[in-house]
């Protein structure tokens, strides 16, 4: 077996041992490392289960999951092709989390219950309930394999239908259908043996080009040669197996590369979707060619709807799609009915079409000609079914950041849509909120409405913080009645709507010091909310500690806002300022108005997960997190040509805030970043002398590494060269002072964030004389997964930060 890696590199040569390291070379590490035991016990806290509500609302699924896992699991044997990750021995994508068991709660019980008959070592996945409620369908993980389980959720009692037979390699992997069978994507029982990788290649592996522009984004993970193509199409391998409640089994259809199935909302369709070569070295499976069969029940093929081909050819922008059908969908109101989008402007947004996009639909048995649904002058973003006289339809455009949402009438087609909300997405402020959704005869997700009203759910953002609710939006007069508003001192939004007007519903709530629970909240009866779960507080330790969300102003009057934490009774008059870390992460805006919108809530709980910088809280340091770094470019002016001199002009406007009240040591004070933030955080100790040290994890640092765009950059590189260098940490490696602690998942596999980002800015900083270091994670991607990493990465901050900060100049 081939298994391909990014890196090889000598262990001694992965963790370095002696703080303070600038141009010489010290003695390596050679195991990991541990935070103080105060940060280590937050870090293995128990994990508040996942829950998932019944349609009916009758009852809910407490998810429990374990800790973080080992690098043994991350060492495992996998295969980086296609874009994909596979563990050869499961069949299955690797670096994947799961559950370890599964409870049920009736809303009205106090206690929950176990499922019976689980398997010992459970790593559970792929969850859902029969359209009946009374079966439960997931996997199990054996390491050898991945098994189907049912449990009847009358008995709740588990067992196994199938051994190790699940394809999970590639997209959903099992489905309900109506009659309480499980659709299943299975290894093809007939593949035959793992293909061998020659001794010697039978010649050189060749691209070309024939003079189309064919712009992409830096993907990693990639096929490389002909024995890459064999291993994936073997392990993508398929076939849909039908299965019943006692494990017998039905094959249907051809075997082949499935990238998706999905049957239709009265079960008597399925649809299709199997990659096709010829494969492509430049971009991942997600676009290599594809066929969009329609097959019966019985796995006839009824019609091939489309043939998709190879998408390496694309035009630049976000806004940039492919040509041919997309986005195909079942019509959720009908018992068989397809929908999709074709774009008019041959996916380049640069051209200018009143119909950008045309949504065509189609029903069974599919031998009529497609039908035009509708339009949209945006990009097609989905439709929201409610019954064949009334739809939503929605769009989207990224240049403007804006959206639309129209009222259509299904049964009318290709009549014009009614706008019922235009407006920009950023704006937070006036957001009208999402619409809610039941189940309809074919268990199928429709829209929650009254009539013209629809049942909708917002974040409620205004200038004091985020105050979620519960409303009513009228299509025909657009009006907005709110039902019912998250109140201080907690931070609480809507789960579940639990009858037809809205009265009764599940909410999510927590305050600074409470966990998130589940409450059933009555409005017509006045009556007080019953809770229905009862997590514990997991953070012992951070329960006394000081939160506040303050807004303050930029040197321009933009408005900024960031959530301070202090130690447990700390007063800024009596015990004087604190060492801070400033934890961030810049973004892009089109308008001034929207970026200085206070985001987030004063009263939400302090959730900690692997990235957090909130351990420092106990180690005696003031954290300034979710520190807003908007970058702003209006109407025609792009935000990243103004990117340094706005992201210095944010940090300073947080220093002097945090310094003015008392709280923070002007000339201790660190920032630091993961992914992007770890990009504004060496563009910040490039262009300024603000701060003490600086921390960046899995970071890019060489935008022409990425030449074909990045983050919200839509220009290549050749169309704005002077952006692309000036926003480069490694062309202004000289310029750094200040020490920074560089981190990097050794696999990292995120577009653009290659390790060799971090290798080549470290040299590049090394050679300057900067005092820097580099610790390159083994395994790790671009989260970090495993308990070792995680515990020895907050080891490697924790002591950047004491020297270089807390003890500054002693």
């Amino acid at each position: 077996m081939l298994i391909k890696t990014t890196f090889i590199r000598k262990v001694s040569l992965l963790l370095c041992v002696a703080l303070g390291i600038t141009s010489q070379i010290h003695a390596q590490e050679t195991s990991y490392q541990t935070p103080p035991i105060e940060i280590e016990e937050l870090v293995k806290a128990p994990i508040t289960p996942a829950v998932t509500f019944s349609r009916s609302g009758d009852f809910m699924l407490l998810l429990e999951r374990a800790g973080y896992g080992s690098i043994e699991d991350l060492a495992q044997p996998e295969l980086r092709i296609g874009g994909i990750r596979i563990n050869p021995a499961t069949n299955g994508q690797s670096r994947t989390s799961s559950f370890n068991n599964i409870k049920f709660k009736k809303i009205k019980d106090s206690e929950a219950q176990s499922l019976s008959g689980l398997p010992e070592n459970p790593k559970l996945g792929n969850i859902t309930v029969s359209q009946d409620e009374k079966h439960l369908a997931f996997t199990h993980n054996t390491g050898e394999g991945i098994s189907l389980w049912v449990a009847d959720l009358s008995t709740l009692e588990a067992k196994e239908l199938a051994s190790n037979i699940v394809n999970q390699v590639y997209g959903r992997s099992i489905q309900w259908l109506p009659d309480n069978k499980i659709l299943v994507k299975a290894v093809n029982p007939n593949r035959g043996d793992e293909p061998k990788a020659p001794l010697a290649p039978k010649g050189p592996t060749i691209q070309e080009s024939t003079g189309d522009a064919a712009p992409s984004r830096t993907y990693q993970d990639l096929l490389t040669n002909p024995h890459d193509e064999d291993l994936l199409a073997y392990y993508m391998d398929s076939q849909l197996m039908i299965f019943d409640l006692d494990g017998g089994k039905t094959e249907i259809g051809e075997a082949g590369m499935i990238k998706s199935m999905s049957p239709s909302p009265d079960g008597e369709y399925i649809m299709v979707e199997t990659i096709q070569k010829p494969f492509s070295y430049l971009v991942p499976a997600s676009r290599f060619p594809y066929k969009v069969d329609i097959l019966d029940r019985d796995g006839n093929k009824v019609k091939t709807l489309a043939e998709i081909p190879l998408d390496e050819v694309r035009p630049t922008g976000f806004d940039a799609t492919v040509t041919g059908p997309r986005s195909i969908n079942w019509r959720a109101d009908k018992p068989a009915t397809l929908y999709w989008a074709e774009a008019q402007d041959g996916g380049d947004p640069r051209k200018d079409l009143e119909e950008r996009d045309i949504i065509f639909m189609q029903d069974a048995p599919f031998d009529g000609e497609k039908t035009k649904l509708g339009s949209t002058s945006f990009r097609f973003a989905g439709i929201n079914w409610s019954d064949d006289k009334f739809a939503i339809l929605n769009e989207r455009w990224f240049a403007s950041r804006k959206e639309k949402r129209s009222l259509i009438n299904p049964s009318k087609p290709g009549e014009k849509g009614k706008v019922i909300i235009e407006r920009s997405y950023d704006d937070i402020y006036n957001d009208p909120g999402s619409p809610l959704f039941v189940d309809n005869q074919y268990g199928r997700s429709v829209i929650h409405r009254k009539g013209d009203k629809i049942f909708m759910t917002s974040e409620g953002g205004s200038p004091e913080g985020s105050m979620p609710y519960l409303s009513t939006f009228n299509v025909k007069d657009g009006k907005e009645d709110i039902i019912w508003r998250s109140e201080a001192p907690y931070y609480e939004r809507v789960t579940k709507v639990l009858n037809t007007d809205g009265t009764e519903f599940i909410t999510i709530r927590e305050s600074t010091d409470e966990q998130p629970n589940y409450w059933v909240r009555n409005t017509r009866k006045r009556i007080a909310p019953i809770q229905i779960t009862d997590f514990e507080h997991p953070y012992e330790s951070l329960k006394g500690i000081n939160r506040e969300l303050v807004n303050y102003e930029r040197n321009d009057g933009l408005n900024l806002s960031a959530t301070i934490y202090t130690p447990e009774g700390y007063d800024a008059e009596r015990d004087g300022p604190l060492p801070v870390l400033m934890w961030a992460y810049p973004r892009e805006y089109k308008s001034a108005a929207t970026a200085a919108q206070v985001r987030g809530s004063k009263h939400e709980f302090t959730r900690l997960n692997w990235g957090s910088p909130l351990y420092w809280v106990t180690q005696g340091y003031a954290v300034m997190d979710r520190t807003e770094m908007p970058i702003v470019g209006e109407g025609d002016e792009e935000p990243n040509d103004f990117f340094v001199d706005q992201l210095v002009a944010n940090a300073e406007a947080a220093i002097d805030y945090i310094v003015e009240r008392g709280i923070g040591d002007r000339d201790r004070i660190a920032v630091g970043g993961h992914s992007y933030g770890a990009f504004m955080t060496a563009n910040l100790l490039s262009h300024s002398d603000l701060f003490a040290a600086g921390i960046a994890r899995s970071g890019a640092y060489n935008r022409t590494l990425t030449p074909f765009g990045f983050q919200y950059e839509q220009r290549t590189y050749w169309e704005a060269p002077d952006v692309y260098n000036t926003m480069s940490p490694f062309m202004n490696a000289h310029k750094v002072k200040t020490p920074i602690l560089l981190i990097h998942g050794e696999a990292d596999n995120n577009s653009g964030t290659f390790p060799i980002q971090s290798e080549r800015y470290y040299n590049a900083l090394k050679g300057h004389g900067a005092t820097t270091r580099l610790v390159f994670l083994p395994h790790e991607s671009h989260g970090y997964a495993s308990m070792e990493s995680i515990l020895h990465t907050l080891h490697e901050q924790h002591e950047w930060l004491e020297k270089w900060v807390k003890n500054k100049n002693k």
